[in-house]
């Protein structure tokens, strides 16, 4: 069976673009592949400091996936900080990874240009875990053999550069050491926030996953849209709210919407309350679930520990059989 790996970033409050982007195509690759999906704790900290908040988002997320239906004994859950051996692979790549190309990356190019924009030096706040953020992921994804990386197309080079690397070592020893990994980008359309741009918490426009039921109406009843009357046809191809609808509902209800829409006699309000209610039928059940595991802080910790217990001994195999490749064992 084939597998496939998912790194989940502990940070922040998930919202309805990481379940759409992520979590909910990531866990349709169980049924078909071996799956690994691991907390991301230690990519974290170049972000987070505090760690009353990084623990706390680590629960949050944990809980989101397992209230979604992630099933923790059929598949590998664990914490990346449980599992020691990244770390070491992490070293091993970091003598194989060009320097260059870690210049290239995205992250870091990014953070260098808004600091150039804003007159400060090139590297101001530039930490080395940041920069050296491609070589922890792609020991994340090396050390497991996954065929497969469900990530959003923002991660499309990080995954290449991990597949770069992989070659250099097996081409360096000879052998079929490490198995290159191919992107999987899921077919989701972006997911647009209340303000018509890319969900997203840097923008601040994002709709908790999990918000309580009038929360949740409430927030949708703010999703910007024009000022035509209700008498007016409107355009579902160039509209906030439909966009979003079409992610949670099915061909035939979107017909039938875009047809309301175009024959005018539909008010925003009326629209969004038709959003709303779809929404809330799809997560209201995994809400409840929620709710329940996030008050467990042992059954969690459980989960991940036994998850960690489980990859353990098959990271360490690998590990070691790459040591050996490489000189460093008998």
């Amino acid at each position: 069976m084939k597998r496939s790996l998912t790194g989940i970033q502990t940070t922040g409050v998930p919202h309805l673009g990481n379940y759409l982007g992520a979590i909910r195509p990531a866990l349709e690759h169980a049924s078909e592949f071996e799956s690994f999906y691991f907390m991301a704790d230690y990519h974290s900290l170049n972000s987070i400091k505090d760690a009353g908040q990084r623990l706390e988002s680590m629960y949050q997320i944990a809980a989101t996936w397992l209230a979604c239906g992630l099933n923790p004994e059929k598949t590998h859950f664990y914490r990346q900080s449980d599992v020691p051996q990244i770390f070491e692979l992490a070293t091993i790549l970091a003598a194989f990874m060009p320097k260059g190309l870690l210049n290239r990356a995205h992250s870091y190019k990014d953070k260098v240009a808004k600091n150039l924009e804003a007159g400060r030096p090139a590297d101001d706040d530039v930490n080395v875990g940041l920069f050296t953020y491609p070589v922890l992921m792609a020991a994340d994804i090396l050390l497991f053999h996954p065929h497969i990386v469900p990530v959003g197309k923002d991660q499309k080079q990080h995954v290449e550069m991990c597949a770069e690397v992989a070659r250099v070592i097996n081409n360096t020893y000879g052998n079929e050491l490490l198995t290159i990994p191919k992107a999987k980008f899921s077919k989701q359309m972006q997911v647009l926030g209340l303000d018509g741009r890319k969900m997203s918490k840097s923008y601040g426009n994002t709709i908790p996953l999990f918000s309580p039921s009038k929360k949740l109406r409430k927030l949708v009843m703010k999703i910007k849209t024009n000022s035509q009357t209700v008498d007016e046809p409107k355009d579902p191809e160039n509209c906030s709210v439909f966009a979003l609808y079409e992610h949670f509902s099915t061909p035939e209800q979107q017909a039938d919407l875009a047809q309301k829409y175009r024959a005018g006699g539909m008010g925003w309000g009326e629209a969004k309350q038709i959003l709303f209610e779809v929404i809330e039928r799809e997560v209201a059940d995994k809400r409840k679930i929620y709710d329940e595991i996030i008050g467990d802080k042992a059954y969690l910790d459980k989960v991940l520990a036994d998850g960690a217990e489980r990859v353990r001994p098959l990271a360490q195999r690998n590990l070691d059989i790459l040591r050996k490749a490489m000189g460093f064992a008998s």
